[in-house]
């Protein structure tokens, strides 16, 4: 079974959503048979700063509040995070235009490193003092994750590097419906928006794996259908 989990690095929720859905995860007798697949999102595509700004300022002007209810807004989501067991810094952290990254996260996926790069992502962006928007930091990180500097470098330096993957991620989030994250899709079959509980999670393994398509296996096997008439494969021998 696959699930696809639409994410953005700037996304607190989609940190916090990661973190309930591995232990949904966890519960699911099935957890060693999913494959993950991260996708791409931009909860800000058009942001075309050079420099990124402090996330409380963003807030505020974001969605018209003052410091001091932007400052309230964030500190209700870290009491989420750290009850999830995850660090959060509600002061001093950055917000940019997430691009590079979902590109890099590309090469990571190319490499097997994908989750590994992500994880080490969210760590910096939310619970240290590291921006995500510094192209350093991103070589750094990548190599925490196992990637090769050298070609993390190249990533970055080439702008046209992993953007048609971006761009085809973003463009079936939107035939999907999707125009928040977290967004995950069990098996093309159901989707959940938002960092959901934990046994939310459990529940859509539970179900899209009930009701995932059968496979079929061998062929020309004797088999009786529901009217009683049983029919013999034919194997190029002679009854006798």
């Amino acid at each position: 079974m696959r699930v696809e989990i639409w994410s953005d690095i700037a996304c607190p929720w989609c940190y916090i959503g990661k973190a309930r859905f591995e232990k949904g995860l966890a519960e699911f007798a099935h957890h060693d048979e999913v494959e993950i697949v991260h996708r791409s999102f931009e909860l800000d595509p058009t942001y075309a700063g050079d420099e990124p700004v402090q996330v409380i300022d963003m807030l505020a002007r974001k969605y018209g509040r003052t410091r001091e209810e932007a400052q309230a807004m964030e500190a209700n989501v870290a009491a989420n995070a750290r009850a999830e067991g995850l660090g959060y810094l509600t002061e001093g952290r950055d917000h940019g235009n997430t691009f590079d990254i979902h590109r890099l996260l590309h090469l990571a996926r190319a490499r097997g490193r994908q989750d590994e790069l992500l994880n080490l992502a969210y760590r910096a962006n939310f619970a240290e003092e590291r921006s995500v928007y510094d192209g350093d930091v991103l070589v750094a990180l990548a190599v925490e994750a196992g990637l090769d500097a050298d070609e993390a470098r190249a990533v970055l330096a080439d702008p046209k590097a992993y953007a048609d993957e971006v761009r085809a991620d973003e463009r079936e989030a939107a035939e999907l419906g999707a125009n928040a994250v977290p967004f995950f899709v069990f098996d093309r079959r159901y989707g959940i928006s938002g960092g959901q509980p934990a046994e939310v999670f459990t529940q859509a393994l539970e179900q899209a794996w009930k009701d995932r398509p059968m496979t079929m296996i061998g062929e020309d096997a004797g088999a009786c259908g529901p009217d009683g008439a049983c029919e013999v494969p034919v194997t190029g021998g002679t009854n006798a």
